[in-house]
């Protein structure tokens, strides 16, 4: 009994002092509104000139993967699904997203 309340106590401690964010859920995903996106030739071809002077790789990666996305939904006239993965695109981007 007195093992229990002490590894209890113990526990209680190790909780309290915590780092304040180890104790809250993870953050959401982004979902800020962005501004309407139109698929079209011209904004993919910017998008890809800005995600090549990306430094990250990582998000540059995810930057482009969605890219290519938005391209082939695009020549498969699906404009809607374009625009989603632009709009992805775009938050890669710093400053824009």
């Amino acid at each position: 009994m007195l093992r229990t309340t002490l590894i209890l106590a113990a526990l209680g401690v190790g909780l309290a002092l915590a780092p304040a964010g180890a104790q809250t859920a993870p953050a959401a995903p982004d979902t800020t509104p962005l501004p309407p996106t139109t698929c079209s030739t011209e904004e993919l071809s910017k998008m890809n000139a800005e995600t090549a002077k990306m430094t990250d790789p990582d998000r540059k990666a995810v930057a482009m993967k969605e890219l290519t996305l938005a391209t082939d939904l695009m020549a498969k006239n699906d404009m809607k699904g374009c625009a989603t993965h632009l709009g992805n695109a775009i938050r890669m981007i710093p400053g824009r997203g």
